[in-house]
């Protein structure tokens, strides 16, 4: 059993191993056919290595700042043997990830505020924004916290339905208005009921659309603008939610969402369904943006706070 198993949570890890069984199978499968016959780490070990990363979607500017460092340790240590490579590869992920994301929290805590916590939840129709903001609503529900949902994506139908579902089902409440209503609108609403009922946090949903830079950076920013009315410092924090199987299409969101606003935190999903997992280590490092959760499995409480001691060791762990 890994050291990791017995200081955390253990159905937690369990969760985790599991729902990155098909990133890792995957990657260690390319691994183990790019060191295939060859006992010393050399030039054409790294290129097929740089290749494995790169197919594993870890992304091109990671997978080099990877490479270099390893390359570092080679001429460093004059020998390295193919059969080290698994722990130097474990061991210069952990950095590269351990420089963004500081901490290690292992629950779902919120900092202390001036009235309730906000987030204002970002990201792509189908990404699976809802469904993260009404796990989160549980989560902070089962810590004891007052949570107010905002029907915020006033432009599909199916958006606000969706979160009106999440809400009855987890008992929390929900602002919303008519379809078509102008989301600052519900912004504004749903703070002035949040504070007057004395919620603890609110979860606000934002329409998912990329279609027009300049419309969304717009909309966002009068977002923003509105809720500061009243309360000055809110949102504090943006959190833009990925679909984690997407690969690369995620590398292009984050980079579209970063350039209209200022995001502070990722929240990476459906990492159980997909051999894409090395895109949180990429997303990661070249935004400089912390992971704060990610979903590994369709169950209420499998949207877990990201922790990268537990994640490296989920993905390199093969016992």
């Amino acid at each position: 059993m890994s050291f990791f198993k017995k200081i955390f949570n253990k159905e937690k890890k369990e969760t985790l191993d599991k729902g990155l069984e098909k990133s890792k199978s995957s990657f260690f499968d390319k691994l183990g056919k790019a060191v295939a016959g060859k006992d010393k780490v050399d030039d054409d070990v790294l290129d097929d290595l740089e290749d494995v990363l790169v197919s594993s979607d870890v992304g091109v500017a990671t997978t080099i700042k990877i490479i270099d460092r390893i390359e570092e340790r080679v001429a460093r240590d004059k020998y390295l043997g193919t059969s080290e490579l698994n722990k130097i590869l474990r061991e210069e992920i952990a950095g590269l990830m351990s420089e963004v994301n500081h901490g290690n929290a292992t629950d779902f805590t919120i900092p202390e505020t001036e009235g309730p916590y906000v987030i204002m939840v970002v990201g792509v129709n189908g990404v699976g924004k809802t469904t993260t903001i009404g796990k989160l609503a549980h989560q902070f529900k089962q810590k004891g916290k007052k949570v107010v949902l905002g029907a915020g994506d006033t432009f599909r139908a199916a958006a606000v339905d969706q979160l009106d579902i999440w809400a009855k089902r987890v008992g929390v409440d929900i602002v919303k208005q008519a379809m078509g209503s102008d989301p600052a609108s519900v912004a504004f609403d749903t703070l002035q009921s949040a504070v007057a009922h004395n919620a603890d946090v609110v979860l606000l949903d934002t329409a998912g659309r990329l279609h027009n830079k300049v419309n969304l950076m717009n909309e966002l920013g009068k977002i923003k603008r509105v809720m500061q009315k009243v309360l000055p410092d809110a949102p504090h924090d943006v959190m833009l939610v990925l679909d984690g199987s997407t690969g690369q299409n995620a590398f292009e969101q984050a980079k579209q969402f970063t350039a209209v606003t200022d995001v502070s935190s990722l929240a990476i999903t459906k990492l159980d369904g997909t051999a894409k997992g090395g895109v949180v280590i990429g997303i990661s490092d070249q935004f400089q943006i912390p992971v704060r959760y990610i979903g590994v499995g369709e169950g209420m409480d499998d949207l877990q706070v990201f922790n990268k001691v537990e994640f490296v060791d989920s993905f390199f762990n093969r016992v």
